[in-house]
This record gives structure tokens, C-alpha cells and sequence, in this order.
């Protein structure tokens, strides 16, 4: 398989490895993408694998919720260029999808388009605007969530979208340590709330990664099996939220933080949407 140089830079903004590096983890995978990830993982490069950003693909998120806390929506509307993107139009059309999103709570996508606003699909609408901007415009996600109180965020000039449900409401510490919930996923991007959370597949692809860098490195086979399951532990600290350091003081982990405001209060779910996804 012939690696191309595009290859090579998609696999380092992934990782952020070197281009040298990159280029040999492709060649040595025979250009397997996901497979070049774990093989820098295993030769001790630090990489973000699952959690990056893959690619740069134009847009707004949006993410909104009602007025009780108790409904959000994310919408994800694409544009080819930054140009559209940062248009005020463009921004103020996303937000008119958010808002109707939120407002008749459809499942799907394929429900979404369907609502209308003024009269007119947002479909319809979408149409028109391609015809008009020229650029191939789309609803490429929406999510949606129901809790007990829902914390939303937008961030970095609408690259990136957050719902945070919290299972306690009802004061102004409690909004603002949701707050920096919301910006604690769309900083470090966890995987889940809590390890429980964190699929089967994902366990087994960390145990089998732990192992395999453990006996290329010649360590005795005795203890690979706790080298790897110490691969795991460290993985659900820096990708779990409840077991991730608060990115406000990195002293407690944010399960802790949430106690001190309240020792009942944590998250519950988490919806977390960025350009490219």
C-alpha cells in the first residue's frame, strides 16, 4: 500500500507524533490508520487516539436547553469553508435549528428536518441556503438529552457543543461547578462519566495495548498481566470525567469537586459534539 504524505499528516494531527514516527507506524501497519495508532501507543508515544479531533470539517455547534434545565439539544450544522462558519447569518440559522430542536424534541435527524420554520422544512431551508452560499451545507449531528438539570456550553467559537446532566439543581453553586463541567469535557474530551461506563471493546483494546508494550519492553511475563491491568487504571483516570483531575485544581479529581459543593451532587451523562464529528 503506497503511504501518502496526506496519510502521514492526518496520523500526527491525530497523535500528535512526529512525521517520522507517523510515517513508520503507517508503513509498518501497511497504512491501517487504527493500527498505526496502537503501534506508536505501544512504542511509548503519548497519543490521543479515540479522543481527537480527526478532522477539520467547517460548521457552528450549537447546544442549547430549555428554560427548566430539563431538556438540551446539540445540532451540528456543516459548512465547507470558515468563511460560511463564522458568518452571522450562518451562526443565527444553527442556532434557528437549535431552538426549534429544542422546542419539538424530535428523535432523529431525519425528524428534524422535517420541522419547520416559518412555514418551511428546515430541509427546504437548508436547500436554500446551499443554493444561495454554494457550499454543501448540512445537519451532520444532532444529540439530545433529558435530565434533572442540564448545563449547556458552546466553545471556541462554536467548534465545539456540551450537555452536562446533573443529578441536583437548585443553586448558583451548583450551576457554576456544571459550568466547569461542561468546559472540563470540551477541554479534555472524557470517554465516559466512570469507568462503568466505558465499553467492553474499549477495556479489552487498553489490557491488550498494556500487554503487548509491556513484552516488547522484555518485561518478565509474570507481571505483564499487572502491567497491563495499570495501563487500564491510568487510562480510566485521564479519560473517565469523575476520575480525571479538575482542570480548576488539579489537586482533586472532579468527583471531589462536585462533593464540595455538595456531597450528593454528580454528573449523570454527557453529550459532547466538535467540528469534524
Amino acid at each position: 500500500m503506497v503511504i501518502t504524505a496526506g496519510d502521514v499528516k492526518k496520523l500526527r494531527e491525530v497523535t500528535g507524533a512526529g512525521m517520522m514516527d507517523c510515517k513508520k507506524a503507517l508503513n509498518e501497519t501497511n497504512g491501517d490508520f487504527e493500527a498505526a495508532i496502537d503501534y506508536l501507543r505501544k512504542k511509548g508515544q503519548k497519543v490521543a487516539a479515540k479522543r481527537a479531533d480527526r478532522e477539520a470539517t467547517e460548521g457552528a455547534v450549537i447546544a442549547v436547553t430549555n428554560d427548566d434545565n430539563s431538556k438540551g439539544v446539540i445540532v451540528y450544522l456543516t459548512s465547507e469553508t470558515d468563511f460560511v462558519s463564522k458568518n452571522e447569518d450562518f451562526i443565527k440559522f444553527a442556532h434557528s435549528i437549535a431552538n426549534t430542536a429544542l422546542q419539538h424534541f424530535p428523535e432523529d435527524k431525519e425528524g428534524l428536518g422535517a420541522l419547520e420554520i416559518d412555514g418551511k422544512s428546515i430541509n427546504d431551508h437548508i436547500l436554500e441556503q446551499v443554493g444561495k452560499i454554494g457550499e454543501k451545507i448540512e445537519v451532520k449531528t444532532y444529540e439530545r438529552m433529558e435530565g434533572t438539570n442540564i448545563v449547556p456550553y458552546i466553545h471556541a467559537g462554536n467548534k465545539i457543543g456540551v450537555l452536562v446532566s446533573l443529578n441536583k439543581g437548585g443553586s448558583d453553586d451548583i450551576t457554576s461547578i456544571g459550568k466547569d463541567m461542561a468546559m472540563q469535557i470540551a477541554a479534555l474530551n472524557a470517554v465516559a462519566v466512570n469507568k462503568d461506563q466505558v465499553s467492553q471493546e474499549v477495556v479489552d483494546r487498553e489490557l491488550k495495548v498494556g500487554r503487548e508494550k509491556a513484552l516488547e519492553e522484555g518485561k518478565p511475563e509474570h507481571i505483564v498481566e499487572k502491567i497491563a491491568e495499570g495501563t487500564l487504571r491510568k487510562f480510566f483516570e485521564e479519560n473517565t470525567l469523575l476520575a480525571q483531575k479538575f482542570v480548576k485544581d488539579g489537586s482533586k479529581s472532579v468527583a471531589q469537586a462536585l462533593k464540595d459543593v455538595d456531597s450528593e451532587l454528580t454528573v449523570t451523562e454527557f453529550k459532547r459534539v466538535s467540528l469534524g464529528k
